[in-house]
């Protein structure tokens, strides 16, 4: 299945928060009210998108500090309508491609809970590398939680992506 990726609208916002909100996702993807989407989606500092394929959506990603001049980008946020059926993975590489595209990106970075071993695979399928496990660094669901940190820099996305082919002359 074909994977797009787009920039997501107002319009949207119904769709990200349905899939954050979704079972099983309370304790691994963090939700936000209406009000804190469209602020952050107005805001440059984010970008928002959707994946789509056969042109219905099928997730989001959510990166905060977007064409920064520190060339430092999260993925704050990213989920899937249907996990287990590889969309995500297939997402997670066209967002790393816009991020690399798009913007002068060096470091693109993302965290999981240590024990989400579905998204670590996703992640480092794609070329993330994990760095390390930020001990009680987010304070979710009421409690200090780990997070595994993981990255992927230029020089790396950039051996991997795909070449132009050659011109004929």
């Amino acid at each position: 299945m074909s994977v797009t990726l787009r920039r997501a609208a107002a319009a949207d916002i119904l769709f990200i928060m349905r899939t954050e909100r979704l079972a099983g996702y309370e304790a691994l993807v963090g939700r936000w009210e209406e009000a804190r989407h469209m602020a952050a989606l107005d805001d440059s500092r984010y970008a928002y998108f959707v994946a789509e394929a056969d042109g219905m959506p099928l997730g989001f990603a959510i990166l905060r500090d977007w064409a920064s001049p520190e060339h430092v980008t999260l993925v704050e946020r990213v989920a899937v309508a249907e996990p287990g059926r590889g969309l995500g993975t297939a997402m997670m590489r066209a967002v790393a491609d816009a991020a690399f595209t798009e913007t002068d990106v060096h470091r693109l970075w993302i965290c999981c809970f240590p024990d989400n071993l579905r998204a670590r695979r996703s992640y480092e399928a794609i070329g993330f590398v994990a760095e390390g496990v930020a001990r009680s660094s987010v304070f979710f669901r009421s409690e200090h939680r780990d997070l595994l940190v993981l990255s992927l820099l230029r020089p790396e996305w950039d051996a991997r992506a795909p070449k132009p082919a050659p011109r004929s002359s």
